[in-house]
């Protein structure tokens, strides 16, 4: 198992939240990414969730969403399930412990496809030799998938999602072209937030959304800036961190 620390108090003391003591934490991507979707009915799955602060963040808006985070590392599996006991989701959230890329080991762990009304995830953002991995195991799988694996999780996301539900991700800019083509045919309504660590500076991520068998067009979005000139967050971003706020917009 992962050495973990005391559970940190997160979206504004709203959450708690263990973590690894070492590797990969939740941070800013995991606020903006529950603060891409306003609906918060119905059945979420959070794809590679890590210890599960998006859905966390997504079931204590929707007090009667159905919430299923699917996480593959044991350790950090294990971790996912003492935060849902910890705030007191057992009844509506469970964690599947299971390779997403992998159809017969989801549908092994009780994932049935075309389950969910909405389907977020963080996937690792380097395809392997772009980047020197970490040393920390944990740290390596979170930020490193294997060449072409990012076409295979995203395929197993829209799968798990019923038609018209909804589909949320949040990338670096350098893989639109591989998300695009990933959700080609099978995605639609297709809106592209890109995010700017401050004002002038270019995108450093990307929010991708859109709703799956829609024929609706591709839209791009003014950017979100994260820093006012001081560093420190501005008011919008600040909000979605003490969990107070939503993406405008979007």
């Amino acid at each position: 198992m992962n050495e973990a620390v005391l559970p940190d108090r997160w979206l504004g003391g709203n959450l708690l939240l263990c973590q690894p003591a070492c590797g990969h934490r939740a941070g800013t991507d995991a606020v903006l990414l529950a603060a891409a979707v306003a609906d918060v009915s119905g059945k979420l799955v959070d794809a590679g969730s890590g210890v599960g602060p998006v859905g966390l963040a997504m079931a204590l808006r929707g007090h009667d969403m159905q919430v299923a985070l699917v996480e593959s590392d044991p350790g950090t599996a294990e971790l996912a399930r003492q935060n849902i006991d910890l705030n007191g989701f057992s009844a509506r959230m469970r964690v599947h412990e299971t390779d997403v890329m992998d159809a017969a080991s989801r549908r092994a762990a009780g994932l049935v496809d075309g389950w969910a009304d909405i389907v977020m995830t963080n996937p690792p953002y380097y395809q392997a030799g772009q980047v020197r991995a970490s040393p920390h195991a944990g740290q390596a799988a979170a930020h490193v998938l294997a060449q072409g694996d990012l076409l295979r999780w995203i395929a197993a996301c829209l799968a798990l999602l019923r038609p018209g539900g909804t589909f949320a991700m949040i990338h670096r800019p350098a893989a639109l072209n591989e998300i695009l083509d990933a959700c080609a045919r099978r995605l639609g309504a297709i809106v592209i937030l890109p995010i700017h660590p401050h004002d002038g500076a270019m995108a450093g991520r990307i929010i991708v959304k859109g709703r799956k068998g829609s024929r609706a067009g591709l839209a791009i979005l003014p950017g979100l800036v994260l820093h006012r000139r001081d560093g420190r967050f501005t008011e919008s971003v600040e909000a979605m961190h003490r969990g107070q706020g939503l993406i405008a917009g979007f």
